[in-house]
């Protein structure tokens, strides 16, 4: 039989409203880096309507410019101001017609990711799929690791060993300068089967060289973002240095910025957060750019409540993300989380939410007590 061609294309999806809500979620213990000390987690969550069903994105940007330069009040201004009011009472065939409005805009690529995430969300829930199968991935579970913050040697030996024991794939030691090279020997002397990496956050310089060659005797899978934020050329240099792989967070927010780490020789493998590049369109060129590299991927964390936490497990399901993400079990960081499921690991291995979207939904009722302030757009 021939066949049979629809003559009526599904209409594009309006944007009927949207709700921009700031909340604050307190850490059940400070988490300290070398920039700083979160004890709580305060993130801007966009909510979008369109024929009674809701997409969510949060915003991965802090208050002040310690991880990158953006900051939640520089991303609300943009969202109030620019981009909710240009998007509400418009249609979108599909992510890639709302890119076409969000890419003239230079930078604020966390504030666009918010859109571009809460979209994305909003779309599959309207075809009745789950976002990994929009996105192509496949995984029905991902693997997941740790990151564990700075504290008392003896504070971080005892959370490495729990962590283990629960299943945990990689356990990731934040260092800085005068806490790196004596930790990890010490770490690595007590567990010497564990799979260890070290995240910096640009803590170092060249002149630290020595320190990151140093660690290259304890077999360590990389050393992540050990030079300036935005400097891949000194990245290129300490990488020749190193047997170690240099993995680049910070200093990668556009796949063009990839495509010059990877031809500079900058580094090895790549963490991709979805809420720092822009949305899930840049993330996947970044992702197949890397796979045509054949360099791994991974899906690193920012203490995500359970609507980020959930997006990270979803592009996780990528296949070239072939290392253990951050996205580990909620419970490790709120007494409480803002959406109804649990987003839980076993043995290291993190379920993906099932249903449509992202497969969660909000605790409307927990959600009203930690809630800062609320602005709707739209009737």
């Amino acid at each position: 039989m021939p066949t049979v061609i629809p003559t009526t294309l599904r209409p594009a999806l309006r944007i009927d409203q949207a709700e921009l809500r700031v909340i604050r979620l307190p850490l059940l213990t400070p988490f300290t880096i070398a920039t700083g000390t979160m004890h709580e987690k305060l993130f801007p969550l966009l909510i979008l309507r369109s024929d009674g069903i809701e997409g969510y994105g949060e915003g991965v940007m802090d208050p002040l410019p310690d991880y990158l330069d953006e900051t939640l009040a520089g991303g609300m201004a943009l969202l109030r101001d620019v981009l909710l009011p240009a998007i509400v009472g418009q249609r979108f065939e599909n992510p890639a017609a709302l890119e076409a409005l969000l890419s003239p805009w230079r930078g604020h690529f966390m504030t666009k990711a918010m859109v571009e995430m809460a979209f994305w969300d909003l779309w599959a829930k309207s075809l009745g799929l789950p976002l990994k199968t929009l996105l192509g991935g496949t995984k029905s579970e991902i693997e997941v690791g740790v990151s564990l913050g700075i504290n008392p040697l003896d504070v971080t030996l005892d959370r490495v060993a729990s962590h283990l024991a629960q299943g945990y794939k990689r356990i990731k030691l934040k260092i800085m300068p005068g806490h790196d090279v004596a930790l990890v020997k010490a770490v690595r002397a007590a567990f010497p089967a564990a799979h260890l990496t070290v995240d910096a956050n640009s803590a170092y310089t060249l002149a630290d060289a020595g320190i990151m060659e140093a660690l290259d005797d304890f077999g360590l899978d990389y050393i992540e973002q050990p030079l300036a934020w935005d400097d891949i050329h000194d990245h290129a240099e300490l990488q020749a240095r190193l047997r170690t792989a240099v993995c680049l967070d910070e200093c990668i927010r556009t796949a063009a910025d990839a495509r010059k780490a990877l031809q500079s020789g900058a580094t090895r493998v790549i963490n991709i957060k979805v809420g720092r590049v822009g949305g899930y369109q840049e993330a996947r060129r970044i992702h197949d750019l890397c796979a045509a590299w054949t360099y791994p991927v991974w899906c690193g964390g920012m203490l995500e409540s359970g609507i980020g936490r959930a997006h990270n497990i979803h592009l996780s399901t990528l296949p070239n993300f072939r290392k253990p993400g951050d996205t580990s079990s909620s419970s490790r960081y709120f007494a409480k989380d803002v959406v109804n499921e649990p987003l839980e690991a076993r043995d290291g291995l993190m379920p993906v939410p099932a249903g449509a979207g992202i497969g969660v939904t909000l605790d409307d009722g927990f959600l009203g007590k930690v809630t800062v302030s609320t602005e709707s757009f739209g009737p």
